[in-house]
């Protein structure tokens, strides 16, 4: 004989428990399959970095470069302006460790005072190629036809212009150097390479079945692109926006030795270097430390960008 049931536990009522069903159960496991994959590639490759010597290495010294740019004062309790003429071009020394240029001042001073300029030129002009290049990339390979067609065009145009020779009469043009200027002239001849290599991405990755699923389902354009299909581009995106920092850094000490960047009383590297020069032989720490500076920032970001695209690339691990 069974036991009777007990009347005290509460029983489930119909409506009391609600399952998603169909369309909403399948919308639900495709958003979790994309989180899933996007946490487990991200998860990997940071394992990966953290065991990279390279990257340690290149990321301590973009950090204390950056700390320079942050907060100079605590590199430094010398005014990069406080100058005095009897102690021009003085060597390195205990109390000038970079020693003093032509007008006397500290050159170390101006050395971490310079760092700010020559990354935030660099920054503002890596954030703006990936949300104008990232955008246009992901409107042309999600419509195709007419959309990336004329995008592609444009593309063109702008691809086929060279870079320096194009700065140069930008800026030339404009005939204002300021940070946010030579941003733009970046950004407008820069932005080309992050827009294919998103089209390029997003041409794969729509035809992929969980994003022909959640389009069964009734998922919006805007959802697939930014939900489903941008996460999914945005690994080499990333890997070419850091390497592209660093050339930024690159690109604003060129164009400001060659006379048309940032020009003095402002503090960069580039103008350290243009300034300088012609003493290389009598003096050559007044252009070996900036240019130190230089390379060793230009170098770490492009090492830091190999490392990356390393750990997010299953086939090359």
């Amino acid at each position: 004989m069974s036991d009777p049931i007990d009347s005290n536990v509460p029983t489930a009522q119909p409506g009391d428990l609600k399952t998603p069903v169909g369309g909403e159960a399948a919308a639900m496991a495709s958003n979790s399959l994309t989180k899933e994959r996007n946490a487990s590639l991200w998860a990997d490759a940071w394992r990966q970095l953290r065991r990279n010597p390279v990257f340690i290495i290149a990321g301590i010294y973009v950090a204390l470069v950056t700390s320079m740019a942050l907060f100079p004062t605590l590199w430094t309790s010398q005014d990069p302006r406080a100058c005095n003429v009897e102690n021009f071009r003085q060597s390195p020394s205990a109390e000038h460790i970079f020693g003093t240029n032509t007008q006397g001042c500290d050159y170390f001073s101006h050395a971490v005072y310079g760092a700010r300029p020559s990354l935030l030129i660099a920054l503002l002009s890596t954030v703006a190629i990936i949300v104008l290049g990232g955008l246009l990339g992901l409107l042309a390979g999600f419509y195709g036809g007419a959309v990336d067609g004329i995008i592609s065009r444009v593309m063109d145009v702008f691809f086929s212009l060279p870079f320096l020779l194009g700065a140069i009469v930008f800026l030339t043009l404009i005939k204002k150097q300021n940070v946010l200027t030579l941003s733009l002239v970046l950004v407008v001849l820069g932005w080309t390479t992050i827009a294919r290599i998103i089209r390029g991405s997003v041409i794969s990755a729509k035809s992929l079945d969980y994003v022909q699923a959640a389009r069964a389902l009734g998922a919006t354009n805007s959802r697939l692109m930014f939900r489903h299909i941008l996460p999914n581009a945005t690994a080499p995106m990333m890997v070419y926006a850091t390497i592209m920092f660093g050339g930024f850094v690159s690109a604003e000490a060129t164009l400001t030795y060659l006379g048309v960047g940032l020009q003095a009383p402002a503090q960069s590297w580039g103008i350290m270097i243009s300034s300088n020069e012609q003493y290389f032989l009598l003096h050559p720490y007044l252009l070996a430390f900036p240019c130190a500076l230089l390379v060793g920032t230009v170098l770490s970001f492009i090492l830091m960008g190999d490392a990356l695209r390393d750990a997010l690339d299953p086939k090359l691990r």
